[in-house]
């Protein structure tokens, strides 16, 4: 199950009490106080990693505990601390704070962590409140609690390039041409319920990572069809592929089409706009002699100043083309 926003609860362990004690041995009187402290509470961690794909562990355990630390014992023994609880999450999670909504993490990378919440310190045992005119004392500490923190937990996947479109306009099947991924492809609107993630091969020593963003419609920003729960997928790339079916069989207008989905991601973040994009006219395979749609959309990317390439994703014609452009807009070809 994919699962892209959270809000979780946490709970880190309390520390465990001091012990109050005094040594006793055959033959040694008075032997004094010898009460150790209690161990810290557990925490609570997240670090981040590539194989972990979605926030769902969190959908079911969002309250989650870490043990407390153990209390104090005789001979200065100090209790057991509770263990860690150390939770995986995507590299792309941002963590907000619940009441404020404040960014106070963003993962973007493998291997980082974050404390979530901290274990209490132990209290501590009479033997550290021996002084030399207390020798015997009976005080001791209460461990403290530990942190009680609330999160909202959102996925942003972090792609090179973010194929955008009308649903069935082809991204899934693009996607599963250039890379190893094998999304679910159909012919009915809204096949791709979660974004897919492939990585592309450009050659022996370098790659990049392509995202297929679920259909988007007229009013995508305001939460129509998929709505934004995808949408913001697309803040992280760095290319945008806006892939538009031209064929003579599409009930659209591919004009229109592109129009629509560059005002919803104009709607929902202005910048997006300004990042290089690429205009793919998709199924020229089916166009026979019927060529006007996708004359109409190279002459929108003459236009608009963008590159335009038109490719049949399901008969490979012109993939390498297109796969060369998106490297060099990425830097990797020249």
């Amino acid at each position: 199950m994919f699962v892209d926003q959270v809000k979780v609860s946490f709970y880190a362990g309390g520390g465990g009490n001091g012990c109050l004690s005094f040594r006793r041995e055959k033959n040694i009187p008075r032997g004094g106080p010898d009460g150790g402290r209690g161990g810290e509470g557990g925490s609570i961690v997240f670090i981040s990693d590539t194989s972990v794909k979605s926030l769902a562990y969190f959908r079911f355990h969002p309250h989650i505990k870490a043990p407390r630390g153990a209390h104090g014992e005789g001979g200065n023994r100090q209790g057991k601390k509770g263990q860690d609880r150390v939770f995986k999450v995507p590299v792309g999670t941002i963590v907000r704070e619940l009441d404020s909504d404040i960014v106070l993490h963003d993962f973007t990378a493998p291997n980082q962590r974050f404390l979530a919440a901290k274990g209490g310190m132990g209290g501590r045992g009479n033997a550290s409140f021996a002084t030399s005119v207390d020798q015997a004392p009976r005080r001791i500490e209460g461990g403290n609690p530990g942190e009680e923190r609330g999160y909202v937990l959102e996925l942003k996947l972090i792609a090179d390039v973010g194929l955008v479109g009308f649903p069935n306009a082809g991204k899934s099947t693009l996607i599963s041409r250039i890379s190893a991924a094998k999304p679910a492809i159909a012919d009915y609107p809204f096949t791709t319920l979660t974004p897919n993630l492939g990585v592309v091969d450009y050659d022996e020593s370098q790659s990049f990572v392509v995202a297929d963003i679920p259909g988007l419609i007229k009013g995508a920003h305001l939460g129509q069809g998929l709505g934004i729960r995808f949408l913001k997928h697309v803040e992280r790339t760095k290319v945008l592929i806006h892939l538009v079916d031209v064929s003579p069989y599409t009930e659209r207008d591919p004009v229109e089409d592109y129009n629509t989905v560059i005002k919803e991601l104009e709607a929902f973040n202005p910048s997006l706009i300004e990042r290089p994009q690429i205009l793919v006219a998709n199924k020229i395979d089916l166009l026979g002699d019927e060529t006007q749609l996708l004359e109409a959309l190279e002459s929108l990317a003459d236009r608009e100043g963008l590159m335009f390439y038109s490719i049949s994703a399901i008969k490979r014609i012109g993939l390498k083309e297109l796969v060369h452009a998106m490297a060099v807009e990425l830097g990797l070809a020249g």
